[in-house]
């Protein structure tokens, strides 16, 4: 069985939000394995060298999760509809992948040297959302790339 994680900044306050994450973690259990592993966020300056440093900071918390198959999410990554990202979660896996990392940046994004090393870099849009949402979307994405990999219904 695959284990995916979600490495991320910041944690979740909002119940509704958390609910949301258990709702669909129960639904991933099936399939794969979900581990979710949240670091603090770090206190942001004014300066553009104080949100470097801070992002720099995060990073450092963030690489201590990541294992496997690095994609991380950007703005200025690779869009993938349903589908799409169902295939390449499926191919990952075909690969000898038994671990994929999702890596969600802080409010700022995410640190160049992380992004740069990562596998794979995924947009979901060039909107910018909060990360409590963007976490619940890509939850919920995992979720229906894995029934559309074992045909169920849920995927229209």
């Amino acid at each position: 069985m695959i284990t995916i994680n979600i490495v991320c900044v910041g944690n979740l306050k909002e119940k509704y939000w958390k609910d949301a994450i258990e709702e669909y973690k129960k639904r991933i259990t099936p399939f794969a394995k979900l581990n979710i592993f949240e670091v603090k966020e770090s206190e942001y300056g004014t300066s553009e060298k104080a949100i470097l440093q801070a992002k720099k900071e995060e990073a450092e918390r963030l690489k201590k999760y990541l294992q496997g198959y690095i994609i991380a999410l950007e703005i200025q990554g690779k869009n993938f509809d349903s589908e799409g990202l169902a295939k390449e979660i499926k191919s990952l896996m075909t690969n000898g992948n038994s671990t994929i990392s999702f890596l969600i940046g802080g409010s700022f994004g995410l640190d160049k040297e992380l992004s740069d090393n990562s596998n794979l870099k995924l947009s979901f849009s060039e909107f910018t959302f909060p990360h409590q949402l963007m976490r619940v979307i890509l939850v919920e994405q995992i979720y229906r790339s894995f029934t559309i990999l074992n045909g169920k219904t849920y995927h229209k």
